[in-house]
């Protein structure tokens, strides 16, 4: 199962690097008059080859620092990042993310975590009553961590450094809970490769602000809105290779056919949800 969603998953085409991208940001060319934050945030690529030139710990520290900064509900800050480095840890994270060359290739992988761990044993050492331990709580710690992981890359982007989200991470966090020791009470949410580029990739597509921003409340799409929203991505020569290779007559259906198949969702949510339950997040008792 995991050779078939990695043939079709991770082939860097997926991400439809397109020339005219650059027309559609134009508004903001890398020497605009922005806040560095902006320019990071308009100029977003996933790198997936990297140089071996390593990242010194100040810098690693400071993007660090940065993440923590995020905002986190409560001012708990119920996550952990793991930072690894040693090469031969990679190795054995690397089958966790269906093998892609750049967990091996960069030479930062940071897992963010989930971690109500700590946390509860500060409240068990200050006379207090923890009861984080329901799938709301894992909720809460995985926004958490999710806000610091962006906070983390926009400060790496900053200092030149490239990254990549690894959307393999939730896939098999199991494994990934025994390579990097996670206790219970911690789960593995996001994964995020950083290195120098080696590749300056074309900024990739994006569905237009109509499509995803709503003004004061939900408005359903119409038939109308979805044939407009999507006929730009449909109209793309790589969109047409596709359809081509795949013996599809949709974009969607190498959405739903071959990228992310019912088959392998619920496959992996099994695996996920029986995570959630040893690292105890599925308390529903009062």
């Amino acid at each position: 199962m995991l050779g078939s969603i990695s043939k079709y998953v991770y082939e860097e085409r997926w991400f439809y690097r397109i020339s005219f991208c650059q027309q559609r940001f134009k508004f903001l060319p890398l020497n605009h008059k922005k806040t560095n934050a902006m320019n990071a945030i308009m100029n977003h690529r996933s790198i997936r080859k990297y140089k071996s030139t390593p990242i010194d710990e100040a810098t690693i520290n400071e993007i660090l620092l940065a993440g923590t900064r995020a905002s986190t509900t409560g001012n708990m800050q119920v996550y952990s990042i793991v930072v690894t480095t040693n090469p031969e840890i990679k190795q054995q994270l690397a089958p966790c993310h269906f093998n892609q060359a750049m967990v091996t290739q960069a030479p930062v992988v940071l897992t963010f975590c989930a971690d109500f761990n700590r946390f509860n044993k500060w409240c068990e050492q200050r006379n207090a009553v923890p009861g984080y331990d329901n799938f709301l709580s894992l909720t809460t710690a995985a926004i958490d961590a999710l806000l610091v992981s962006q906070n983390v890359c926009l400060a790496a982007e900053e200092n030149g450094l490239g990254i990549c989200y690894l959307g393999t991470t939730t896939y098999t966090a199991n494994k990934i809970i025994e390579v990097l020791k996670l206790p219970k009470g911690v789960v593995p949410i996001t994964t995020v490769v950083v290195g120098y580029p080696e590749e300056v990739p074309e900024l990739t597509d994006r569905l237009p602000l109509e499509a995803v921003v709503h003004r004061e409340v939900y408005h359903d799409y119409s038939v109308a809105d979805i044939n407009r929203l999507y006929a730009e991505k449909e109209a793309m020569p790589l969109t047409k290779q596709l359809l081509t290779e795949n013996n599809k007559e949709t974009l969607a259906q190498v959405f739903t056919d071959n990228r992310y198949t019912k088959k392998d969702n619920v496959a992996f949510s099994k695996v996920f949800l029986q995570v959630l339950h040893d690292q105890g997040f599925m308390n529903n008792q009062e």
